[in-house]
């Protein structure tokens, strides 16, 4: 059984996750050759505050066969230019990780080393999204590399919910199925330890050859049927708590996602067409629960439109997110925290990689193996990125920020931000998510500022260096000039007067 085709999936848990593994799926394979099946239970329901994605989530929508401006309607989606970043670096400091990139390369070399060498202009005055973002403007980016919007990237804020929904009935359109009920029995095969089969509360007993456990943080089949193990990372992420709580609209929204850091965590602000996202992350050892919540309702800039949903975690990985028959997606798989709005994206990875593996001809160790150690990089390269927000900090005005401030870090992170701060040269492999844009805005931008440059910078005469600076400068906000304001951008694309909510 074990050396035979898969023929039978069986996806535990809804949510985004499991629908879009079933959307997937479903869009990749005939029902004839693999059947699909989601088991989900109203009882449980989902996590469902995910709102703020990442430039990939558009590659999966397009893979899909999703209409952008459909999906926009139908989720009550925004546009994201990038995350504002507020007190992290140091009090009253702000900085903008922008999608897109920073200027454009000279002679074969980075673009940022010229500019270190010179210090021409803010860094932010060669970002089409940064200064686009705070003009609240939005254009999709251009085809053409000798337009300037070709710089541009971009991501979407969407109600979470919604975009399972439209997963869901693209994959039931598919030949997906979909059962209602709670699992309360995993059968293991006595002599491989495979899952053999779940029970339902209602006695319906489904079986499968693949199992993808989509059922959040207690990993139903992967944890609590397995035993695989989980990794702590609370040691380098402290983050255990968080609080989540809807606000009206109020004004136009904004085009990219604001993390504001507080005594012992930050505050998310998200804004949707219909409603505005908040929560509040924090660790629980620096900040007792009700203080976490007054300073989250502090922050909101409009009323709320419920009370704050509670969330515990640890964060941290699966030692494995594939062991025997079961793949882990989602929360099942481990958690990294919202910070850089990567848990969607994970997912997706998780799914991406898996087609790439898929059984041809029944389970082979070496290609778990081999998706096991793919997915141990990519997740530990995110997990190096949101780290550096916590250690490249100047603050030492609460416990929590000294405690992060002077934490170990894993060392490969360590390495990264020594390269960087000898002659800002940014370490990166091939495959890795954040790419220079991203490590160079969150390192200079939280005051981790190189000794010097890549000398290769040197051998272009410092005059001609300016004033192609001074050209990508002008051409930059040329460009932002002409782009369309958010809101109107949005006016041609959505489904209800803003503020209102979506009709079912």
């Amino acid at each position: 059984m074990r050396h035979q085709p898969v023929k039978r999936v069986l996806i535990v848990g809804g949510g985004t996750a499991g629908w879009m593994a079933a959307a997937v799926l479903a869009k990749s394979f005939p029902a004839e050759a693999l059947a699909v099946t989601v088991v989900e239970s109203a009882e449980i329901g989902t996590v469902g505050v995910g709102e703020a994605t990442i430039p990939p989530i558009l590659q999966l929508n397009a893979l899909l066969g999703l209409d952008e401006d459909e999906l926009v309607r139908r989720t009550q989606a925004t546009y994201k230019l990038g995350i504002e970043f507020r007190d992290w670096g140091a009090l009253g400091e702000r900085y903008f990780h922008p999608f897109g990139s920073y200027g454009a390369d000279l002679g074969g070399v980075a673009f940022h080393h010229h500019w270190l060498r010179t210090g021409a202009g803010a860094l932010p005055d060669y970002s089409m999204c940064t200064l686009a973002a705070y003009a609240g403007k939005f254009g999709r980016p251009s085809d053409d590399p000798r337009n300037v919007l070709s710089r541009m990237s971009y991501a979407l804020h969407f109600d979470a919910v919604l975009y399972a929904g439209v997963l869901r009935e693209l994959a039931i359109a598919n030949g997906a199925t979909s059962v209602e009920g709670r699992i309360v029995d995993v059968t293991l095969d006595g002599e491989s330890g495979f899952v053999d089969r779940v029970q339902l509360a209602d006695g319906q007993s489904l079986a499968a050859d693949l199992y993808i456990d989509c059922s959040g943080f207690r990993g139903l089949l992967i944890e609590q049927a397995l035993g695989t193990g989980y990794l702590d990372w609370s040691h380098w992420l402290p983050m255990n708590r968080a609080l989540a709580v809807p606000t009206a609209v109020t004004g136009a929204p904004l085009p990219y996602t604001r993390s504001h850091a507080g005594s012992a965590g930050w505050r998310w602000r998200i804004p949707l067409q219909h409603r505005v996202g908040n929560g509040h992350v924090y660790c629980s050892e620096f900040i007792d629960d009700d203080a976490a919540e007054a300073q989250l309702r502090a922050g909101l800039d409009a009323a709320p439109l419920a009370e704050p949903r509670k969330l515990q975690f640890t964060t941290g990985r699966r030692r494995l997110s594939w062991n025997k028959n079961v793949v882990a997606l989602g929360l099942a798989a481990g958690f990294i925290e919202p910070l850089e709005s990567t848990s969607i994206h994970l997912i997706q990875r998780g799914i991406v990689t898996l087609m790439s593996l898929f059984p041809g001809n029944g389970f082979a160790q070496p290609e778990i193996d081999l998706y096991n150690r793919l997915m141990q990089t990519e997740v530990e390269a995110v997990r190096d990125f949101v780290i550096l927000h916590y250690k490249q900090t100047r603050r030492d005005d609460t416990p929590f920020w000294r405690h992060t401030r002077a934490m170990a870090i894993p060392d490969s992170l360590a390495e990264r931000m020594a390269v960087f701060a000898n002659l800002g040269r940014v370490l990166l492999d091939p495959g890795e998510l954040f790419r220079d844009t991203s490590w160079l805005s969150v390192m200079l931008g939280q005051g981790l500022v190189p000794r010097g440059h890549d000398p290769l910078a040197d051998a272009w005469p410092e005059a001609h260096v300016r004033a192609q600076l001074e050209r990508m400068r002008t051409v930059i906000r040329q460009g932002v000039s002409v782009l369309p304001t958010h809101r109107d951008f949005l006016s041609g694309v959505r489904v209800a007067p803003m503020g209102r909510e979506p009709k079912p």
